[in-house]
């Protein structure tokens, strides 16, 4: 039954949201929680003001290079999943790479999101050194921001990520609760991809952190999984509705409602008011990006340059050879959401404050050497010295 009282409190948690009030978990958990139609609408919209207020029209565009579909794991959800038949597996090479690079920096792309499976030739012959040669390659050709999806990391291989000067290191939870965690991610600890996004941290780079929709959680689940990765200081969030893939354990589990990821998303902004949240083109193409970004997104992820035989995740291969995962081929679908995109500067600013903004953090309150707290603030002037952004 529609409660007023409900309706009340649920109008003032947006307020004080769009007035830049931080949540608690408990509020967090109330407008997950509602299934009024009128309360829902209230909260998509106030995420988009938050969304507004902190970043205008602007959209962050993200190029995306999965150059290995080798997979020693055995997620349940998962494509690429190591006993899955069904994908085609291949390794590109350092120069295929740098080609595929330059045309996602000529198309206008602001980041490279170098992703990969936790490749057996690297993680099981801890041949990490074939990593860090393309990450270096790249780094050295391409000026624009670097990310790596590369797997649970030893902490010694992302310290030298951070020396390259990779900005983010991208590694999902998919859920904090544990019990989930261990059905979905077969064999896998759960406090290893949690202390080693807190190395990357320390590292002095970007997380960013992200939750499956639909693989089994509860709405409490999506509370807490919002809350610890507030708690442990992701820069980047992002929810993805869950797409069964052929071949895997789940194929025939149906995906959510796309209302449940917008609304996740939507919460997500109100609670990561000037962070980054991504909406995929990978999981239902156009139709479901435009209703990503107006729910509160402000970062397009999965752009593939065409003709690259490059393959997505959620969706491998939809609509790459057409050329529609551009930033050229989505700019028509932006400006008719009255969004445009932002320029490349503006997204180098963004994160070196951001990096700046964490490192006081750490500065103020996380038990660190002193002189590594240092060099963390001599790299990002350094940075924003060589890409003429002060």
């Amino acid at each position: 039954m529609y409660s007023k009282a409900k309706h009340s409190q649920i109008a003032t948690i947006l307020k004080r949201a769009v007035l830049g009030g931080q949540l608690t978990k408990k509020e967090i958990l109330s407008l997950l929680e509602t299934d009024s139609p009128k309360d829902i609408y209230g909260i998509l919209s106030a995420a988009s003001q938050v969304r507004q207020n902190q970043f205008g029209n602007s959209v962050f565009l993200y190029g995306f290079l999965y150059f290995s579909t080798y997979c020693r794991n055995a997620c349940r959800f998962c494509y690429y999943r190591s006993p899955n038949p069904e994908p085609r597996r291949y390794r590109k090479s350092i120069q295929e790479v740098l080609n595929y690079a330059r045309s996602l920096e000529a198309s206008g792309a602001h980041l490279i999101d170098l992703t990969m499976g936790e490749d057996p030739k690297i993680y099981s012959e801890r041949r990490y050194d074939t990593l860090l040669s393309l990450v270096s390659a790249v780094k050295n050709e391409i000026k624009l921001s670097l990310m790596v999806s590369p797997g649970v990391l030893p902490k010694s291989v992302i310290r030298q990520l951070a020396r390259i000067g990779v900005d983010w290191y991208a590694l999902y939870q998919e859920t904090y609760n544990e019990r989930l965690f261990r059905r979905l991610r077969v064999g896998q600890d759960f406090s290893d991809r949690i202390r080693a996004k807190r190395n990357a941290r320390r590292e002095g780079l970007l997380i960013e952190e992200g939750i499956l929709v639909g693989v089994g959680e509860t709405i409490v689940d999506w509370a807490e999984s919002i809350y610890s990765m507030m708690k442990i200081g992701a820069s980047q969030v992002r929810a993805m509705g869950f797409v069964p893939q052929k071949g895997t354990p789940m194929e025939k589990i149906e995906s959510p409602t796309l209302l449940d990821e917008l609304r996740v998303i939507s919460v997500m902004r109100l609670v990561f008011q000037n962070k980054l949240i991504p909406a995929s083109y990978d999981i239902d193409g156009i139709r479901g990006l435009q209703l990503r970004l107006l729910a509160g997104a402000n970062v397009v992820t999965s752009l593939i340059p065409p003709g690259s035989d490059l393959m997505g995740v959620a969706q491998s291969d939809l609509d790459i050879k057409y050329g529609k995962r551009t930033p050229e081929g989505i700019r028509p679908y932006l400006r008719s959401i009255g969004m445009t995109p932002a320029s490349k500067n503006d997204y180098l600013r963004w994160v070196e404050t951001e990096k700046t903004t964490m490192t006081n953090r750490l500065v103020q309150g996380i038990r660190r050497p002193r002189e590594r707290v240092s060099s963390i603030f001599s790299h990002s002037s350094r940075i924003l010295s060589e890409r003429g952004i002060v």
